[in-house]
């Protein structure tokens, strides 16, 4: 299950950013154990209702956070900085973890489900979770206007190089999608070449069995040739011999009608 795929590359922080669903700057308030949530639990522990017993309690739980900032620019979430959210899917799990301390900050990639839960979004099978520390704040810097955050702390900038990122982000984006439209392009010629082998396999095995026909039918005339020939050496050979036979039987004749 930990198995990446085959064509798996890292991507930085700020590829990803374009990528994830919804990104917010927030504090962690509380956190609760969610031992059996629809996704925190592990298969083996996992026990039938009113079992009783804690097997997974600790490894897995839920969080309350606030927004410190409105949400990143281009995210789907809508709402404002102060809001508070509940964010499940942290824990520890067999192939990663998604970790949060309360009374810290982090930069959160998340994403909602079909039923509106906000879960980590760990793009391309990366870390969703980012805490917060200055160079975090100047990767993210190009998504938030840290000067309407609510900590006064935050109103140092990082305009300077704030095109540069931009520059950096269409760089970024322009690279993924070609890098994208590559990988399935050799997916699609893969494809293609399997279907061809595939198609070139038939063939050869209807050479196959046309070649074993034509075996087959050259060596049945072989022995018919050879047949028709020892008929015929048998009929020459046996030619002289019907006159003597016929002369045979009509003296036979005449004699039986002598005697009558």
């Amino acid at each position: 299950g930990c198995e990446l795929p085959a064509e798996w590359r890292p991507l930085s922080e700020g590829c990803r950013a374009e990528l994830a669903a919804i990104i917010v700057y927030a504090r962690v308030l509380a956190l609760h154990p969610d031992p059996y949530g629809a996704y925190n639990y592990l298969p083996w522990q996992r026990r039938p209702p009113g079992g009783g017993g804690q097997g997974a309690g600790g490894l897995f739980y839920s969080a309350e956070i606030e927004l410190l900032c409105d949400q990143a620019w281009g995210s789907m979430l809508e709402v404002p900085a102060g809001s508070r959210l509940n964010l499940t899917g942290l824990g520890y799990f067999s192939c990663h973890s998604h970790t949060v301390l309360q009374g810290y900050a982090y930069f959160f990639f998340l994403r909602m489900d079909e039923n509106y839960i906000l879960l980590p979004h760990g793009v391309n099978f990366q870390e969703a979770i980012f805490p917060d520390t200055q160079e975090n704040r100047r990767t993210f810097s190009s998504l938030f206007q840290f000067a309407n955050c609510s900590q006064a702390q935050h109103a140092l900038g990082f305009a300077s190089d704030w095109e540069i990122q931009e520059d950096n982000r269409l760089m970024c984006s322009s690279v993924q999608k070609a890098l994208f439209e590559e990988e399935d392009r050799v997916k699609k010629l893969q494809q293609k070449v399997a279907a061809l082998e595939k198609r070139n396999k038939q063939l050869r095995d209807r050479v196959k069995k046309v070649k074993r026909s034509l075996r087959q039918a050259r060596k049945n005339t072989r022995h018919m040739e050879q047949m028709n020939r020892k008929l015929s050496e048998k009929l020459s050979s046996t030619g002289g011999q019907i006159p003597y036979i016929n002369s045979l039987k009509q003296e036979n004749s005449h004699a039986s009608y002598l005697k009558v």
